[in-house]
């Protein structure tokens, strides 16, 4: 009789522990959405680099194909002449060289919007694609303000796809050539990028 009675104390001290245990991790689970991971999962067990990309954006508005095109206009109401409010969506071919037949090696894709009501501010949100060579398929985010009127203007690289996953750094934009009537520009990108 005492054997039975501790088997059945053991059998629900055994059913309670694991009711309990089962419990607090299913609460685990519930409250937590995010966990850590082993960085070779990711591919992240390789040495960090460093690597500069040069080559030229090139922002077309005029003629029959533009590659700038806007998709928001200016409020008409708001008698600005920075454009404030205006988006263009854009497709801008990357070329090595600053003429628009250089060897193509990707397309900026995104948008850019005049974000300033006392200059030309502009917010510029893309992804650099790459279709060349070993960086074919993976693209460069860039996120940041473009005061186009300065020299040089910085903006960060928040992140990328393909072998630029996690990246992290800065592009520099100069103005290589204008014409203020079509509003059609060439810009040099020089862009450093830590990636794996």
């Amino acid at each position: 009789m005492a054997t039975h009675h501790f088997l059945t104390l053991m059998f629900f001290l055994l059913l309670s522990f694991h009711t309990l245990t089962f419990s607090v991790t299913a609460e685990e689970e519930e409250d937590t959405f995010v966990r850590p991971i082993d960085r070779k999962l990711l591919g992240l067990n390789k040495k960090e680099k460093l690597s500069h990309f040069r080559f030229y954006w090139h922002d077309i508005l005029s003629g029959r194909n533009p590659t700038s095109v806007a998709v928001v206009p200016p409020p008409l109401k708001l008698n600005s002449t920075t454009a404030f409010g205006l988006v263009n969506m854009i497709d801008n071919p990357l070329t090595l060289g600053p003429t628009l037949n250089s060897k193509l090696v990707g397309r900026a894709q995104g948008f850019y919007a005049s974000a300033s009501q006392s200059e030309i501010d502009l917010l510029m949100a893309m992804n650099f694609a790459f279709i060349d060579g070993k960086y074919n398929g993976s693209t460069i985010t860039i996120l940041g303000r473009n005061p186009v009127f300065h020299k040089v203007r910085e903006m960060p690289v928040i992140g990328g796809s393909g072998l630029f996953r996690f990246a992290r750094g800065y592009g520099e934009a100069r103005t290589h050539w204008f014409d203020y009537k079509s509003g059609d520009a060439v810009i040099e990108y020089n862009v450093y990028v830590f990636h794996y």
